[in-house]
């Protein structure tokens, strides 16, 4: 059959408009299917964290799980010392840690002309006196050596509690910040072995007793509510908290970190792991 010039061109037409129709089709199906598709799971942030074993990697264990439901791996480093965790913030090496109070960070950072910050309060751990030769203070023999932590802040809390016992006295004033030097008056000629915080459970067979935190007390399996023979208040300043660099305060994952370590689940696993030697101490710290 003899096909003229217009059906011809008309078919031409027809077929050009059939095929842009099956293109617009398929890129609407596809722009359907798009809009259809289960959004990409969001890629897994990980976070590193320093910490001392007891009682804090133990309560950074509880949540791990809890910050995986949010899309953040959490790592956690050990360490038996209370220098090297914040020298390893600073140098990059941890994205935060948790193992000390404010006053420890604040005197850190101005020996070590460093810029790190807290941004959460987790809990407090009252500092002890703890002997394995004396069951109360009035057995203290004249001139027996009593082991303390060689820290500044830790030391000077130290002997403020032994001052606070009645064993020595301080300065009037100079409250955390006394060393040996400000002892006015020690009765019983009572020596000080100053010691790392870590070994001071260790020295307990060679001194009369020792001032340890509670950190510590705990790793050497002591009972700061049936072992300490004096024991800091519960009203205690010294939160442990979560510390970050400066320049960090703000980034979304380490202020998750800091809403879990500050949740009710974290509260009741406190109160229910630790039975009252570490105390709650929940509170958010509000990043510059």
């Amino acid at each position: 059959m003899k096909i003229n010039k217009k059906q011809y061109l008309f078919s031409l037409g027809v077929i050009f408009l059939l095929a842009v129709s099956l293109v617009f089709a398929g890129c609407g199906q596809k722009n359907e299917a798009a809009k259809t598709a289960a959004p990409a799971e969001k890629k897994a942030v990980t976070i590193k964290v320093g910490a001392t074993p007891v009682p804090h990697a133990e309560i950074l264990e509880f949540i791990k799980s809890i910050l995986a439901k949010e899309g953040i791996n959490l790592e956690i480093v050990t360490f038996q010392d209370y220098v090297q965790p914040n020298l390893a913030l600073d140098q990059k090496e941890l994205d935060a840690n948790f193992f000390q109070h404010i006053p420890y960070l604040e005197t850190f950072n101005k020996d070590h002309n460093l810029k790190l910050v807290s941004i959460a309060k987790v809990h407090i751990e009252p500092i002890g006196f703890y002997s394995q030769a004396i069951k109360s203070l009035d057995q203290i023999k004249t001139g027996s050596t009593i082991a303390i932590p060689n820290d500044p802040t830790n030391g000077g809390r130290a002997l403020a509690l032994l001052e606070k016992a009645g064993l020595i006295k301080l300065k009037d004033g100079v409250g955390i910040k006394g060393t040996e030097q400000d002892i006015v008056n020690n009765p019983k000629q009572l020596k000080f072995k100053a010691l790392e915080a870590a070994q001071l459970p260790r020295a307990l067979p060679d001194v009369a007793g020792a001032v340890i935190n509670t950190n510590y007390a705990l790793e050497a399996k002591l009972n700061p509510g049936k072992d300490a023979i004096v024991i800091e208040g519960k009203d205690s300043p010294y939160a442990n908290i979560l510390v970050v660099k400066e320049d960090r305060a703000k980034e979304a994952a380490l202020q998750k970190l800091a809403q879990v370590l500050t949740s009710p689940e974290v509260k009741k696993f406190i109160e229910d792991k630790y039975k009252g030697s570490i105390l709650p101490a929940q509170e958010l710290v509000t990043p510059k």
